[in-house]
Parts: C-alpha cells; sequence; structure tokens
C-alpha cells in the first residue's frame, strides 16, 4: 500500500484517513459517521479507513498513538489532525475549509 497511500496523499484534492482498528469501540461509532461524510463529500475529497493493524508502518510513520485518528492531506501535507468520535458536520467543515 505504500506506494499507493504516497500517490493518494500526494494530490491537490484533500483526502480524509480515518485510522481505526477492528477491536476499538469508538472506531466502530465512528464508522456509520464517516460513512455519511463520505458520501457529503463526493467530489470534495476523498475519504479512507486505514487499519492500523493491518498497515502498522503508515499507522508508525504518522505517529497514531490511539484510534480512532482521523487526519485530512492535502499536496501531501497533514493540513488537520484530531483523535477522538468526529461529527459529520465537523468533519464536512474541514474539508469544506481545504478543499
Amino acid at each position: 500500500m505504500k506506494g499507493n497511500f504516497n500517490k493518494l496523499i500526494n494530490g491537490e484534492k484533500p483526502v480524509l484517513i480515518d485510522f481505526h482498528a477492528l477491536w476499538c469501540g469508538p472506531c466502530k461509532s465512528q464508522s456509520p459517521i464517516i460513512s455519511e461524510v463520505a458520501k457529503k463529500a463526493k467530489g470534495k475529497a476523498r475519504v479512507i479507513k486505514i487499519d492500523i493493524d493491518k498497515n502498522q508502518a503508515i499507522a508508525q510513520r504518522f505517529k497514531v498513538m490511539g484510534v480512532p485518528t482521523l487526519m485530512l492531506f492535502k499536496n501531501g501535507q497533514i493540513v488537520w489532525r484530531e483523535s477522538g468520535v468526529q461529527s459529520a458536520v465537523k468533519l464536512i467543515g474541514v474539508i469544506e475549509e481545504h478543499a
């Protein structure tokens, strides 16, 4: 995934990444919110989920210490980062701010 990941985050279109884990209770609460945001952000941003257990190198690279951790990338840079469950309203606002 490393090559694809770098290509994905280096684009001009913002990319919202939900770093999560299957065993994480709050991540289960965040999941339907991420699905809603993905539908609302269509065309403005890409929204993807990354399982930290299956992609440990990426999680370590971005120092993901807790899940869920959400990051918004644009042009290869982290332009926003927050840990914990986030509302759809907040996430859409962050995407629109950087779109």
